[in-house]
């Protein structure tokens, strides 16, 4: 106030008092902002896809026998867990499908079934499984004729765990993209290979890399099932 008068004293736009209370500087309020800010979370790391030689982790899905197509048929469970110590000794084709009723996913289960017999004369397990549940898989196999006492494993995989440690999320739509891995019996992955969504994959060509695989060989391009080797 000037002395003598009722007048305030003109107070520049930049002083730190307004209207009696004394204002922070604009470097305060800025260095407390800073500190008040919450860091936001890190978006979670995606696992890369499991490639040629990567070692199957431990997993655990639920299985659906061959040849059920209830929950219990003779006093026998259709479930039965599948891991990574089950099939000892054995050859495993693990092949995702995006959903269970739907189009383009039967006809490659169907005709994987169809080459069951060659599968097991090479001591070859085909496991073939979605993120669906396994009572839905029960149900498919009921309503839809082609799958009727399916003669191969179900599986599902219904956290997605399996799926994510091969890392073959489709996460547009939350589901497997059509991949396909054959592993050995110690579990290495030997082949890979993986459709978008809405392409089948040739189950036929899946028979013919596993019987390469097992011949230990030199096998030529388009070497057929049972062809010579160089």
């Amino acid at each position: 106030m000037r002395p003598g008068t009722t007048d305030a004293w003109p107070i520049a736009a930049h002083s730190p008092i307004v209207a009696g209370r004394v204002r922070p500087p604009l470097a305060c309020l800025a260095g407390a902002l800073l500190v008040c800010r919450t860091p936001s979370a890190a978006p979670p790391q995606e696992k890369p896809m499991k490639t040629i030689g990567d070692k199957l982790e431990p997993f655990k899905v639920i299985g659906v026998k061959p040849g059920f197509n209830r929950h219990e048929e003779n006093g026998q469970s259709a479930f039965e867990d599948i891991t990574e110590a089950s099939f000892p000794g054995k050859w495993k084709v693990i092949y995702f499908y995006p959903k269970d009723f739907t189009f383009v996913c039967p006809t490659e289960i169907v005709a994987f079934a169809r080459l069951n017999q060659d599968f097991e004369d090479r001591d070859t397990v085909v496991l073939g499984g979605s993120t669906d549940n396994e009572f839905v898989k029960l149900a498919w196999r009921r309503e839809h004729k082609d799958l009727d006492r399916l003669k191969q494993w179900s599986f599902a995989d219904t956290t997605g765990a399996l799926i994510d440690q091969l890392g073959v999320r489709e996460h547009e739509a939350g589901v497997a993209l059509r991949a396909t891995f054959i592993v050995d019996p110690d579990n290495v992955i030997q082949h890979v290979s993986v459709n978008n969504l809405n392409v089948g994959r040739n189950p036929d060509e899946v028979l013919r890399i596993l019987d390469a695989l097992q011949t230990d060989e030199l096998c030529p391009c388009n070497r057929a099932v049972g062809g010579a080797t160089l």
